[in-house]
């Protein structure tokens, strides 16, 4: 059988972690996916598979090759969008993660001109407050907000953002302005879990072990609560901009603040940049980099 054919369906049984989905999916018969993952295991002379009554799930062998698999199948499906013309349509499906409130307020309005601009495509769009494996979880491009681990994903940077604490002016008016990080310890302080530092709050020479009044999930709660005059937050610069004023929300101990933190724009293509991907890339970056929001002079 075809090895890229084989590919594909090891790709698939794996993704769908079952037999019968992926012959849907395929639109081939369960046993024409069983010998191809049959064939492929004698080919390499691995077990690629688990197989149960209940469920199938890739091997060590197997997860190790399904990285592979899916590079080099998308490397292909890619060279063929490229030999059929550098300025071909974009069509397809796009998958994109972004954090949620940025996705909301940056990066959806990129999408939507994106859909508007080239109707052959389809978008799904996942805002989640984590990381998201791009390769694991099929995702085209990422939108990261932080220093990037090595990997081999390519990123574009795009701008950055501060973490930084902020107050409503009548809760500052009623309990006074901190001074130094250690005076946020007689404050009331919300936090948000959505972040990476909930509890340990890092400032440029000091590291602060705060005890939340008020724990929250979302960012966007920490915003509402700061806002009614609870407490003290920590959010990113970005979240806040819109609500800095005279009778909103005041920024505190901005010379504490840590280095800002870079936004990339990440993805998995190889050297072959499809269509629909060298598109939705370019159109946000040029969006991201003219939003003042995330580039400010320094």
């Amino acid at each position: 059988m075809d090895r890229f054919h084989l590919m594909n369906v090891f790709v698939a049984v794996a993704e769908e972690q079952g037999f019968a989905a992926t012959a849907r999916r395929l639109h081939l018969s369960p046993p024409a996916v069983t010998r191809a993952v049959a064939a492929l295991e004698q080919q390499l002379g691995v077990k690629l598979l688990n197989r149960t009554t209940r469920f199938v799930r890739v091997t060590e062998a197997g997860r190790r090759y399904l990285e592979d698999a899916k590079r080099i199948l998308d490397d292909l499906k890619a060279a063929d969008e490229a030999a059929a013309g550098i300025n071909a349509e974009p069509r397809g499906h796009l998958v994109i993660t972004a954090p949620v409130l940025f996705g909301r307020m940056f990066v959806m309005p990129g999408i939507v001109e994106y859909l508007n601009a080239y109707p052959g495509t389809e978008v799904s769009a996942m805002f989640l407050d984590r990381i998201v494996n791009l390769l694991e979880e099929g995702v085209d491009v990422g939108i990261r907000i932080g220093e990037l681990p090595d990997s081999s994903l390519r990123a574009l940077r795009v701008g950055s953002v501060r973490a930084v604490l902020c107050a409503s002016q009548e809760y500052l008016q009623r309990h006074g302005l901190p001074r130094k990080p250690r005076d946020l310890l007689e404050h009331s302080i919300i936090a948000s879990s959505a972040g990476n530092n909930a509890i340990d709050w890092r400032f440029e020479n000091v590291a602060l072990r705060i005890q939340p009044r008020l724990t929250i999930t979302t960012n966007d709660a920490a915003i509402e609560a700061a806002r009614r005059s609870l407490g003290i937050t920590r959010l990113l610069s970005y979240q806040v901009a819109g609500l800095l004023s005279e009778d909103g929300l005041r920024i505190v101990l901005e010379k504490y603040e840590p280095p800002p933190l870079p936004i990339h724009i990440v993805h998995r293509e190889g050297r072959f940049a499809s269509a629909r991907i060298r598109a939705f890339v370019d159109l946000v970056a040029k969006r991201l980099r003219a939003d003042k929001a995330l580039n400010q002079p320094a």
